[in-house]
């Protein structure tokens, strides 16, 4: 349930204050706000499952990485190259985008 170093993230920290104010007053209200802060971690959790968001963000920033990294590492590149570059891994990022239509979900 807890990471090391601070690896919760800010939903899991909501959720966890609401759980120890539950816990200290085990009132109706405070039930009522626990119920919600973990509908809405668990609605937001669905929503990057079904939608692949999060993943499509990640592939992304990886697609950029990996041209920069070339680039610094072939300062010397003609333009050629870099487009060759590029369009290989806008090719794997496509690729890696239409491989989550068919992902399990779970």
């Amino acid at each position: 349930m807890f990471g090391s170093g601070g690896d919760m993230s800010n939903e899991q920290l909501i959720q966890q204050m609401a759980l120890l104010q539950w816990l200290s007053s085990q009132s109706e209200a405070d039930r009522k706000m626990l119920a919600v802060v973990t509908g809405v971690q668990v609605g937001r959790e669905l929503l990057n499952r079904i939608t692949g968001q999060d993943k499509v963000d990640a592939y992304k920033r990886d697609c950029t990485l990996s041209i920069a990294d070339f680039i610094k590492k072939n300062p010397r590149a003609s333009q050629a190259q870099i487009n060759a570059e590029v369009e290989k891994n806008v090719l794997i990022f496509a690729a890696r985008v239409k491989a989550l239509e068919t992902a399990p979900l779970f």
